[in-house]
């Protein structure tokens, strides 16, 4: 079996070396542990899909290296109408075309608009629900008019994508779908699924100053953290992510070589259907059963190699941070005893589903971790392992298929940097709500949390939003909705130091705007 092993990873990388060969000083090759499920943002799914937009789409406004909100394709915007009703007032850069050449106008972002609110194009429909209309007053200058206040749009960079309707009604989804035109500083080439993203600098790009000064880009995607780790090791990778816990010392020593961590932006936690009378998580006891049973420092510890960050529903630094906030503690007799008094002194059996595919650092080993702190106190898992197109497919509500997610699901919802979580809280906090986007990851149905959650969305003054999001944590909290916090990853990039590469936020530090070849 080992052998096996071996001759794959050494088959891999003289597969890579063949394309290194090839390579001049204008192409820069990185590798990714995990890719996309698509390339139009108008239908993104998950977080993992910004590693591959961010290179090609942009919005009116983005945050920096420094974590500072910055306008992008809007040269300025402002806030207008009044408190109850709300106008958002957009003044689009001029000069900035499509990569077919394309100018951008007012109407592309109507167009981004009109897909983004259409619950049968968008997984996150529910983040337009408070827009009215959508008003052209030039090709240049336009407004969005809310029939209530809308707090989650601002700090979610206006939430729209610059998206060429002219090209896209051309080509249509399919079209647009295997050759998506954009704005961003690289092109599409090509794509080759489980393989490979070939992206061309794109030398109409508007931003003279934060732009990559090399020419080609080739994304390759290596699941197998040991294969990803010796492709960057020999030569035959530029640049890679997600460095496995495990080896981030080691790397952080290799001469030659340059390393970035940081906060990855994302929110793992331990979810479980409390919306579902007829299984145990319904009950208060059971699910604050499962928040005491597993020792989520020591997991931090011993599996993570200390790569994460402990929350306790919203993370430091994030809008609404409560320090005062704590989380549960580890204990297993308490949650034996809690179990006992639900009806269960024997406690259940249960399927517990784990993604195997490197989204994060060693998350696949963090599941099992978790299920083997469950099995102590008498929630017996039968795990499955899936891959992330099944994990995300059957982590969504309300779709066709297979059954409804019916056990306990390692799962994650970035509150994104500097952090915010009102937007995630209306997707895996709220309940689901056919056809609106509210919950469309979310196993709760608690009134009282969605009414808060409502609240929140509705509320722009930030003060008040604060005090609000520390409410909506504690109530949280206290009742284990919503699953149970765990850790926010520290991811850890590593490049060739003949490579300047600025870690811009946009796809959880991937986002190659600032890169160069120095040497």
């Amino acid at each position: 079996m080992i052998v096996l092993r071996v001759l794959a990873v050494a088959c891999g990388l003289l597969a890579l070396n063949a394309t290194v060969s090839a390579q001049t000083k204008d192409t820069l090759v990185a590798a990714l542990g995990a890719e996309a499920t698509m390339l139009d943002p108008t239908r993104s799914s998950a977080g993992v899909d910004y590693y591959f937009t961010a290179q090609m789409f942009e919005q009116l406004v983005r945050f920096d290296p420094d974590l500072k909100m910055v306008n992008w394709l809007a040269e300025s915007w402002s806030i207008e109408g009044t408190p109850d009703k709300p106008i958002i007032d957009v003044h689009l850069r001029k000069g900035v075309k499509f990569h077919n050449g394309d100018p951008l106008t007012s109407a592309d972002f109507e167009f981004s608009y009109e897909r983004l609110r259409d619950p049968k194009i968008s997984r996150l429909s529910y983040t337009q629900a408070n827009v009215e209309k959508f008003e052209i007053l030039d090709d240049h200058h336009f407004t969005l008019h809310f029939k209530a206040p809308d707090g989650n749009y601002i700090p979610n960079a206006l939430q729209l994508w610059a998206i060429p309707k002219k090209y896209f009604e051309a080509v249509g989804e399919e079209g647009f779908a295997k050759a998506p035109v954009g704005t961003g500083p690289w092109k599409f080439v090509s794509r080759s699924i489980k393989e490979e993203l070939k992206l061309e600098a794109f030398e109409g790009y508007w931003n003279k100053d934060a732009r990559p000064k090399v020419k080609n880009l080739v994304v390759k995607i290596i699941p197998e953290d040991l294969t990803r780790v010796a492709a960057f090791k020999s030569g035959a990778v530029d640049w890679i992510d997600a460095v496995p816990a495990s080896a981030v010392d080691e790397i952080k020593k290799m001469p030659g070589v340059k390393t970035f961590s940081a906060n990855s932006s994302n929110n793992l936690y331990i979810d479980f259907p409390a919306y579902k009378p007829d299984l145990p998580f319904s009950k208060l006891k059971v699910r604050q059963a499962v928040a005491h049973a597993v020792d989520v420092d020591a997991i931090i510890k011993g599996v993570l190699f200390g790569q994460g960050e402990r929350y306790t529903e919203v993370g430091k630094g994030e809008a609404g941070y409560d320090p005062d906030l704590k989380p549960y503690s580890y204990d297993v007799k308490k949650a034996k005893q809690l179990l006992a008094e639900a009806g269960y002194p024997n406690g259940f059996e249960m399927p517990c589903y784990n993604l195997i595919t490197p989204r994060e650092p060693n998350v696949k080993e963090m599941g099992e971790a978790v299920f083997a702190y469950l099995s102590t106190v008498g929630i017996r898992c039968k795990v499955q392992g899936l891959e992330y197109s099944a994990w995300i497919n059957l982590g969504r509500r309300g779709r066709n298929g297979p059954p409804e997610m019916d056990g306990i699901l390692m799962w994650m919802w970035g509150h994104g940097l500097p952090g915010d979580p009102a937007e995630p809280w209306s997707g895996m906090l709220h309940s689901f709500v056919p056809g609106k986007g509210f919950g469309s990851y979310s196993y709760t149905n608690d009134p009282k949390a969605d009414e808060m959650v409502e609240e929140l969305k509705n509320t722009m003054n930030p003060e008040k939003r604060v005090e609000l999001i520390k409410q909506i944590a504690r109530y949280k909290h206290e009742n284990v909705l919503g699953g149970v916090t765990t850790y926010r990853p520290v991811i850890t990039l590593a490049w060739r130091d003949n490579i300047d590469f600025r870690p811009w936020p946009s796809g959880s530090w991937r986002a190659f705007q600032e890169v160069s070849f120095t040497k």
